[in-house]
């Protein structure tokens, strides 16, 4: 085999790879050997076939996978003899190639940076520590009660508030014509919820039971269904009846109900809870800081094939939530050019911050164990109910996607390794300071990366192992509801039961 560097530009390395005639013969002379003591064919024994017979049926298979296992192994050797670290799969292409001539190739691939990490022993960090106040505690339990709260029918001729429910039917028209989803029968809508679209509760106010009316609406211009979007429509609603609310006393009884003894239970249980809660709030900001730290502690040129497989899979979601009708909160008034420009900045922050954490972790021999990534895929699985077998056997026939659980877990195993060594110091403060959003004071614009940067989304598939999932794009979440009025983004908030 004959390797010549043909290019060199940055990370960029480009081969011509020459496989001489003969050892291509050879293989392929050894898998007709092969084949012939499987096979049996009229009028010979197993094992007798003649070279030329077997060369005659099986010629053009055997040389097809000849040539494909001599293209892939001499192409790992040639980036083995060249000490090339390839960052991703390098692009081949053959030139030239018969039936008894060489096999010619080029072979294009972008190779890993050398950089050499900080000394982790140099890094400071804070971590922010808050206990729950009885303030907190208080303010959780009565949301536990709020959750438990009844609805009993009003009392004759009561007009609806917000809070009240209304059980009502309706059917929405456009131009006079129904449309699919824009109906419901015996439907309980709690007003100042805003589970439908901006209008449609507020036209509700006062009314009473036995009460019909009309309730005109515009559908946001990015609404889920594009039919709708943007268009007007008038929903005919027959008020059933008005609901009020009962929320049950904080006592012992509402924590009976719960599963727990007594309301000193409860709330020590909600504390307990808060508790975690704000320990995984101080976990994350630490985290943060970690990666912002190690980010500005490190500049070196990336392979350009990674950040723009990253940008993509940035851009590609980004479009999808928008066929979705899911707005990205960052996005305001700026055209994709801009975005674009500032996907690309958290791109390359992705990758830049995977190749850190990769090299510190293969210098400290971190590994992920079989076990660990089992555990990782059962916990996964069990998110499907009635379908763990066969996400756990798609896990295990599919590298590429056991990959993706263990990007995660190597990050983790890292960042833990990282603050053993680094001097982190412990501010106590109170939690509105742990709480509060640490971009809050940063320009706009600023903010708007600093956001992007910091959210969860799931890991890309496109950085190395150990990229940060942490700094990847999140739309605003839409609503699961597809009945015609319901919002395509709601805010949402939910409170863990402390008998959990």
């Amino acid at each position: 085999m004959q390797v010549t560097e043909t290019s060199t530009e940055g990370l960029k390395r480009a081969f011509k790879v020459v496989v001489d005639s003969a050892d291509i013969e050879k293989s392929i002379e050894q898998r007709l050997t092969q084949i012939g003591k499987q096979v049996k064919l009229p009028g010979f024994r197993p094992g007798k076939i003649p070279t030329k017979i077997l060369r005659q049926r099986y010629g053009k298979s055997v040389m097809g996978e000849v040539l494909q296992e001599t293209v892939d192994s001499s192409a790992q050797k040639a980036m083995a003899d060249q000490e090339i670290k390839p960052a991703m799969q390098p692009k081949i292409e053959v030139t030239q190639f018969d039936e008894g001539t060489d096999l010619e190739y080029t072979l294009e691939v972008e190779v890993l940076p050398d950089f050499e990490p900080m000394d982790l022993a140099d890094l400071k960090l804070e971590r922010l520590v808050a206990q729950p106040d009885d303030k907190a505690v208080e303010e959780a339990v009565e949301r536990l009660a709020d959750q438990q709260k009844s609805f009993s029918a009003a009392a004759e001729g009561t007009a609806a508030a917000e809070g009240h429910t209304v059980l009502m039917d309706f059917e929405g028209r456009q131009d006079g014509e129904a449309f699919e989803g824009g109906a419901a029968k015996d439907f309980q809508l709690v007003l100042g919820s805003s589970q439908f679209i901006p209008g449609f509760e507020d036209q509700l106010i006062g009314a009473k039971a036995g009460e019909k009316r009309s309730v005109k609406v515009t559908f946001p211009a990015n609404y889920q269904a594009k039919e709708l979007a943007g268009k007007d429509a008038v929903f005919e609603v027959d008020i059933k009846e008005i609901r009020e609310a009962t929320v049950p006393a904080i006592d012992d009884e509402l924590a009976v109900k719960l599963g727990l003894e007594n309301l000193g239970e409860l709330r020590e249980r909600v504390r307990e809870q808060i508790g975690r809660d704000y320990t995984s709030v101080s976990k994350d900001r630490l985290k943060r800081s970690l990666l912002d730290a190690l980010d500005e502690e490190h500049d070196f040129e990336l392979p350009p094939g990674l950040v723009d497989a990253e940008f993509d899979s940035i851009w590609k979601k980004v479009e999808e939530d928008r066929e979705q009708g899911v707005a990205d909160e960052d996005a305001g008034d700026k055209d994709d050019d801009a975005l674009k420009e500032e996907y690309r900045a958290i791109a390359e922050r992705r990758v830049r911050l995977g190749l850190v954490l990769s090299r510190i972790g293969e210098a400290a021999q971190i590994k992920i164990t079989p076990e660990e990534l089992n555990r990782a895929i059962s916990a996964e699985s069990q998110r499907h109910p009635g379908q763990e077998r066969e996400i756990f056997e798609f896990f295990q026939k599919n590298p590429q996607a056991a990959a993706q659980v263990q990007a995660p877990l190597f990050e983790e195993k890292v960042v833990d390794y990282i603050l053993e060594i680094a001097k982190v110091s412990e501010s106590t403060v109170t939690p509105e300071v742990l709480l509060a959003d640490p971009d809050e004071d940063k320009p706009a614009g600023e903010k708007a990366v600093a956001r992007s940067k910091a959210r969860k989304s799931g890991q890309s598939g496109t950085a190395p192992d150990g990229a940060p999932d942490s700094d990847k794009p999140k739309a605003k979440s839409k609503s699961k509801s597809k009945d015609a009025p319901a919002k395509t983004s709601a805010k949402r908030a939910s409170t863990k039961k402390a008998a959990d």
